[in-house]
């Protein structure tokens, strides 16, 4: 750790301004965050709510930070940075997930281990990393104290949750505290798609949840701990506090926070991207682009082998909320790089009626009567990547059977009920 002038000389101004602001409330009046989009009160993520108290929390401990770039305050600087500026703290490292601390690295990538130039920190590459290993990197860091901070986009095989549940276990294994830093859900409280049968777990889908979870990370953390972490290992819950959001309501967008948007991977550069992404992240299961490699992944859905009818047979369906634009793009990397693609742009037209995962289910459906339609391979024993996504094979043999949109859609209805009683104790918020 850098010594104590040196960190002061290396943070910038406003990290101490911000520690001096009085807590907010939810309600109280202020000006819009970086970042536009004034709302009608003032949404405080967990990190500025502890960052407020002077991260009283974290004094006398030994403190390591699961983080990433989406790590920030609401002046935009990172909670790392925030946290090494207090002489009274003692930071002992930083654990970055999938695509690194400082965010550079592609998809199913991570940052090597490196020492963070602003701070003088080891950071960690704790990708991949199962619960012992990830106890590992903890007592190599001689942490007492893990705090969790990463906005996730509500979505069942996006990896962020699953190194959050790895680092409890790893925590509670190692007698470490538990903080979480909670943060909105971007796309709300929805809870639809069908649950992950154990047999599929994988990486990008560890547990038996639905696919649109519709929970906080706050919230996730205190249903792993009541649900899940008494069955894993020795069994136990790990000693686990969350900082909640103030001022949040889950019926709200993304865009109505007032919150500055930092992508949480390459391929997340908008709040719209994880609205489309709940559903259409599907499409990383099938021989047609999921749009990387072009301006809006996960919106452009498309391969050579469509043509405009794709589109207009998307339309004449008049899902809720959506519309379907005739589009052209040419990936610049990823599926068909340097080809043209024929397909949709999809385009949210009221996210209060959106259904994101029957929206990609009617997108699947329309594909599968294409001849050049393909399901991704994988490796055996479960040979089909869409397989893992969806948390069975049901999805794909219903879809190859010819079933449509509303009969696959109705064979996960009394999963999402169950799931939704189950998660109701640990909700936080509305």
């Amino acid at each position: 750790m850098a010594s104590a002038p040196s960190r002061r000389s290396l943070m910038a101004g406003g990290t101490a301004a911000a520690l001096a602001a009085p807590l907010l409330t939810a309600g109280a009046a202020s000006a819009a965050p970086p970042g536009g989009h004034g709302s009608a009160h003032t949404v405080v993520p967990g990190a500025d709510v502890a960052a407020s108290r002077g991260w009283r929390m974290l004094r006398g401990r030994k403190v390591g930070v699961v983080s990433n770039p989406t790590g920030i305050l609401r002046d935009a600087s990172h909670v790392v940075d925030s946290m090494a500026a207090r002489d009274e703290l003692n930071i002992v490292g930083v654990f970055g997930p999938e695509h690194g601390f400082r965010g550079s690295a592609q998809a199913g990538e991570s940052e090597p281990e490196f020492e963070d130039p602003r701070t003088g920190l080891t950071v960690y590459d704790a990708y991949g990393a199962d619960a012992k290993k990830m106890a590992a990197l903890f007592r190599k860091a001689g942490a007492d104290t893990i705090v969790f901070d990463i906005q996730d986009v509500g979505v069942r095989f996006y990896t962020y949750i699953w190194t959050m549940f790895h680092a409890m276990v790893a925590a509670r294994d190692t007698g470490a505290r538990f903080l979480v830093l909670d943060r909105p859900n971007p796309i709300g409280r929805r809870a639809d798609g069908p649950l992950l049968t154990p047999e599929f777990s994988s990486g990008v889908g560890l547990k038996p949840i639905i696919q649109q979870h519709g929970m906080t990370v706050g919230e996730m953390a205190r249903y792993f701990n009541g649900e899940l972490l008494p069955q894993e290992g020795d069994g136990g819950k790990a000693e686990l506090e969350v900082v909640p959001v103030r001022g949040w309501d889950p019926s709200s967008t993304a865009q109505s926070t007032g919150l500055p948007w930092v992508p949480p991977s390459p391929n997340m550069p908008t709040p719209d991207t994880a609205t489309a992404y709940a559903g259409t992240g599907y499409f990383e299961g099938t021989n047609l682009s999921e749009g990387r490699g072009t301006t809006q992944p996960f919106q452009f859905i498309g391969a050579p082998y469509l043509d405009y009818r794709y589109s207009d047979r998307l339309n004449a369906q008049r899902l809720p909320g959506v519309r379907f634009r005739e589009g052209y793009f040419v990936p610049t990397f990823s599926k068909y790089t340097g080809k043209t693609c024929a397909g949709v742009q999809l385009l949210v037209t009221d996210p209060a009626r959106y259904e994101a995962v029957p929206t990609a289910v009617a997108m699947l459906v329309e594909a599968r009567k294409y001849d050049g339609f393909a399901w991704r391979k994988d490796q055996d024993p479960r040979p089909y990547w869409i397989d893992k996504l969806s948390g069975s094979p049901r999805l794909r043999e219903m879809i190859d059977d010819g079933k449509d949109t509303a009969a696959v859609t109705a064979a996960w209805r009394s999963e999402v009920r169950a799931f939704t009683r189950k998660r109701r104790p640990y909700l936080l918020y509305g």
